[in-house]
């Protein structure tokens, strides 16, 4: 008999809005929603970006694949002493992240190109300027795609490894039990073991968001119960609330 749901652990940061599903989830279910980052972003130094041999100052366009990104090419910049010049073009993934450059930039002020959502959105962006030469800032875990991606359009690119993930400290929470855990990332699920090398699954059920989320979790050993996203739950939220109503047999 599958156990009714109590709480839930979400490894990601609380939500800073009032209007979060998760908190709807919590007061219609009457369920205990808790947020705690299983992993946490670290930036790496000018020391070592020039062991990397990285040269800023070559590049004529950046691409952004995340906030994260942003945030440390223009710290490392500015650790470079490294003038970021107005004729630099930029290129995001993305429109929130495209907007997220306003925190460094006269946005209005700069050519910037930005993709749907997905990485392979910005092909034809790639394409129309080919005579550039990229620089991508990014993490150590980058998605295989991207480089293959780059390489197909034989763009002349240079990899910025400029920020790590690493796992948190959690053991605070060595004696506390979920019924639930939500898990976003591989990193996300290797930090559980590191944290807790000794965790046994039981009823624990655990829900994962893509495709490689689920087979690290498989890797591990875990049995995942809730898997997003599918068609009729294409998001996490949704999937949590389907669930909970099921085995809680609430309206």
């Amino acid at each position: 008999m599958t156990m009714k749901v109590k709480s839930i652990l979400v490894s990601q940061p609380k939500p800073q809005v009032d209007n979060s599903p998760y908190y709807e989830i919590e007061k219609r279910n009457k369920i205990k929603i808790d947020f705690r980052p299983f992993i946490q972003v670290v930036g790496v130094d000018a020391k070592e970006v020039r062991l990397q041999k990285i040269d800023f100052a070559k590049a004529t366009a950046v691409i952004f694949t995340s906030r994260n990104a942003i945030d440390h090419f223009f710290r490392l910049a500015e650790e470079l002493r490294f003038t970021v010049p107005d004729s630099m073009k930029y290129f995001c993934e993305s429109e929130a992240i495209a907007f997220y450059l306003q925190k460094y930039i006269v946005y209005r002020k700069r050519k910037i190109y930005i993709g749907e959502k997905m990485f392979a959105d910005m092909l034809p962006l790639f394409k129309k300027h080919k005579d550039e030469s990229f620089l991508l800032p990014a993490s150590d875990v980058l998605k295989s795609d991207v480089p293959t991606l780059l390489n197909s359009l034989n763009l002349d690119w240079q990899l910025a490894t400029l920020f790590r993930t690493v796992s948190s400290d959690l053991s605070d929470l060595q004696e506390v039990k979920y019924d639930i855990l939500v898990f976003f990332t591989p990193s996300g699920i290797k930090s559980l073991f590191e944290n807790f090398p000794e965790f046994v699954q039981d009823q624990t059920r655990i829900a994962v968001f893509g495709k490689s989320t689920v087979q690290t979790a498989k890797d591990m050993g875990l049995r995942v119960d809730i898997e997003v996203p599918t068609p009729k739950t294409p998001s996490m939220t949704m999937a949590l609330d389907k669930y909970v109503k099921e085995v809680n047999k609430t309206k």
